[in-house]
């Protein structure tokens, strides 16, 4: 689990776990380890890579972020869209289990009624 919030940090960041070896001094086998289950990272080390993100000890063990809740402000946005829009969680909870296909195809069903509704299919 802490690889995972490490990883995800790594990607909302846009830096690679090489350059978070060599800030932080822990060494690309030790993440290495980390990241195949072999080691479990003690809580220096955990400090050390938090301090590097700038972001608090909980964010590595349990993904709890400094900044909001989520690790990007998109996703955020989403999410407090869907908490106050029960139509739009309703569509994601459904969307879950769908199949990729019937994602695009609910997606492309939804650009045509949006169409439908500003007249872009009028061609009269």
């Amino acid at each position: 689990m802490y690889y995972e919030n490490f990883q995800k940090l790594c990607e909302a960041k846009n830096v690679k776990p090489g350059t978070v070896s060599r800030a932080t001094g822990i060494s690309t086998a030790t993440l290495t380890s980390w990241k195949q289950g072999k080691y479990t990272p003690k809580t220096d080390k955990l400090q050390l890579i938090a301090d590097f993100f700038g972001v608090t000890l909980g964010c590595l063990t349990n993904g709890e972020n400094s900044e909001g809740y989520y690790f990007d402000d998109e996703t955020a946005k989403a999410a407090q869209e869907m908490f106050e829009n029960k139509e739009l969680k309703l569509l994601f909870d459904d969307a879950r289990d769908a199949s990729p296909e019937d994602i695009r195809t609910v997606h492309n069903m939804l650009l045509a009624l949006k169409r439908k509704e500003n007249g872009e299919n009028d061609k009269g």
